[in-house]
């Protein structure tokens, strides 16, 4: 046993040298997040391990020992990508190590040369090597005719100051074709987790372009609680859950729409799964501004949620408390306690399997919104879990959410 204590330790990797372990370690604390901070241990003979990135505020996601032992490779996210950095084994700030935006993952060597995969939002990942500058070189090519042939842009990048005096990071999707001097409807489309961060990436679910093709601008707003932005401000969620980040995303509607005279401010809606998810049945319960809301997976009842899914103890520290003690949260942030003010229709998506946020809160917000005579619209997945992942599931379920916008943001 190397380790001891509450803390977590991940990702083991000698040293190219042999002298020294690397491991990723993440601090048991009463907070609902915590960065992953890289440490070394000597090695053979372990002492207490030293923390190579104690005074960065970012966490690690992966690394990689130089064969020279002198340094390290990094990937962290930071302001909607996830950028490769260097630095030294001795410890300290960690460096940029390649310009380019967009998300690295999955960091390898070859001999000397870094490898990794890199992806943007109008890129499907390819494997790319990295020289002495960190210029990027594709040495795959699976995607790049296919991609080529869409007609889709780069993201557009845009901060803000939020009211509580937050500097809010976005990325705006625009759809094909698009021209600046007409008018397009607006879909907010909210990141769940909360501790994660839209990224300037290529996906499937909940594809960025996909959603816009439409003819849609795309606002991915990254609020309080997401990560890439410093420790503190992916924790201040805690025991305000939804209310700031659902004020930080209207507040980040209005900058767009302010920003770009191409948004139709008349037709916004709003869209998210999970956390996403709770926090469009928060805006329902908040704001009439929205045409129309689609919440996949997301809760509508604080206290039954508690009681139901498959983690509980993160749901206390981000509430204050066990539900028994019925603190501020409970009571005030709980969309439930606030149904009288439903208003806007909304399509409720869920999968039969998922224990995050089992089906009892789809059925209660459905349960909600029928006997309150909002226009809504349930879709069951009986073989899917917290996620659509079943090729004919995910093909359904966008031709849903592409009809409910049309009907209620094209008219």
């Amino acid at each position: 046993q190397l380790t001891s204590g509450e803390d977590s330790y991940a990702k083991p990797q000698f040293r190219a040298d042999g002298r020294a372990l690397y491991a990723l370690h993440s601090r048991e604390v009463e907070k609902v997040y915590s960065l992953n901070r890289l440490t070394a241990f000597n090695w053979p003979t372990v002492t207490q391990p030293a923390f190579l990135t104690q005074g960065w505020d970012r966490s690690v996601d992966d690394f990689v020992s130089a064969p020279d032992s002198r340094s390290l490779y990094l990937v962290a996210e930071e302001s909607g990508d996830t950028k490769l950095f260097r630095v030294s084994s001795d410890g300290g700030t960690p460096a940029p190590y390649s310009k380019a935006s967009g998300t690295f993952s999955e960091l390898t060597l070859a001999g000397a040369t870094p490898v990794a995969k890199w992806e943007s939002a109008v890129n499907p990942a390819e494997i790319v090597t990295l020289d002495s500058a960190g210029e990027k070189r594709a040495i795959t090519s699976f995607n790049t005719a296919a991609a080529a042939d869409l007609d889709w842009l780069p993201l557009k990048h845009f901060t803000f100051r939020s009211k509580r005096g937050r500097e809010i990071h976005n990325m705006v999707v625009l759809p094909p074709g698009f021209e600046a001097g007409k008018k397009y409807p607006l879909l907010v489309l909210i990141h769940g987790g909360a501790h994660m961060m839209w990224k300037d990436q290529f996906f499937l679910r909940w594809n960025y372009h996909l959603l816009a093709a439409p003819g849609y601008v795309v606002l991915l707003t990254n609020y309080t609680g997401s990560t890439g932005f410093g420790e503190a401000f992916a924790q201040a969620i805690q025991q305000d859950p939804l209310k700031t980040p659902g004020d930080e995303i209207n507040e980040a509607a209005d900058e767009a729409i302010r920003l770009m005279p191409f948004v139709d401010a008349t037709r916004q809606a709003a869209a998210g799964a999970s956390y996403g998810g709770h926090l469009v049945n928060w805006l329902q319960a908040t704001t009439t501004r929205y045409k129309c809301l689609i919440s996949h997976a997301g809760l509508i009842n604080l206290e039954s949620q508690w009681g139901t899914s498959d983690t509980i103890y993160h749901r206390e520290l981000n509430n204050g408390g066990p539900v028994w003690e019925q603190g501020p949260v409970w009571r005030e942030q709980n969309p439930i306690r606030l149904a009288k003010n439903f208003r806007t229709p909304i399509l409720l998506t869920i999968g039969e399997n998922d224990y995050r946020v089992p089906l009892n809160q789809t059925l209660e917000n459905w349960s909600v919104l029928q006997r309150l005579r909002v226009p809504s619209r349930l879709i069951v997945f009986p073989d899917a879990n917290h996620w659509i992942q079943k090729g004919e599931d995910s093909r359904f379920f966008y031709s849903e959410v592409h009809a409910w916008l049309k009907k209620w943001l094209l008219g």
